[in-house]
């Protein structure tokens, strides 16, 4: 798509044709299978394998940009799994690494009438942070929420002054489109909401660029990747 508007017959900038049928279809609980990990729908049962993951964080730095936690007792945790469990909107998935609960994420603020969706509640623990998973369990959702739903749009936001979480949308390939400031409020402080977006057109470019990073012959022996995303 040319990235100058067309003009219409009073020679006014407007926007190119719709290319995507609107409106799409919701999200699903479905399982999601990859090489390193798999996304399945969040279910109570994976509470405590997720407070033993989350509790390899012993500085608890894994909650501070979160709207949820960190919580006192493992009972006050699996209330708020058994909650989010029975969660339409925010979607939430449980990320398995070698078969055991490393961590969640979730596709929420879902617009099927135009196509455009969120990822976010992304909590990862030490168990699955700098891993191949970790970069595969982000590429799963997205090729589920363009290639399977025909979404046109995937968002990323998050507290401004969350470097980690800017750095990785960047690395992901999303595109900055602006703060918003005080656009929330979450445990009692301002929120400035950094915003970032893929687009359904750019998504084959990316898609490529994931496969070749994924790919094993991409690490070493150790692990350790031969090229950069």
């Amino acid at each position: 798509m040319a990235d100058t508007p067309r003009t219409n017959d009073l020679g006014q900038p407007i926007g190119w044709p719709l290319e995507t049928e609107l409106p799409r279809p919701r999200p699903e609980r479905v399982t999601l299978e990859g090489r390193y990990c798999t996304l399945r729908p969040l279910a109570s049962e994976d509470g405590p394998g997720l407070w033993d993951a989350f509790s390899e964080d012993k500085t608890g730095a894994g909650w501070t940009y979160l709207p949820h936690g960190p919580f006192a007792t493992e009972a006050d945790f699996r209330g708020f799994i058994d909650s989010a469990a029975q969660s339409e909107d925010p979607l939430f998935f449980t990320v398995l690494m070698d078969g055991r609960p490393a961590g969640h994420a979730t596709l929420l603020r879902i617009d099927e009438a135009q196509g455009v969706i969120e990822v976010g509640f992304i909590h990862f623990s030490p168990l699955i942070q700098r891993t191949p998973a970790s970069t595969e369990a982000m590429f799963l959702l997205m090729a589920y929420v363009f290639d399977d739903l025909g979404y046109r749009r995937y968002e990323w936001k998050c507290d401004a002054l969350n470097a980690p979480s800017r750095k990785s949308a960047r690395r992901l390939g999303f595109t900055y489109e602006g703060t918003f400031r005080q656009a929330t409020s979450y445990k009692g402080r301002n929120r400035d909401t950094a915003w970032f977006s893929i687009l359904n057109s750019e998504w084959p470019v990316l898609k490529a660029r994931f496969e070749r990073w994924l790919d094993p012959s991409n690490f070493d022996a150790s692990g350790n990747q031969k090229s950069s995303l």
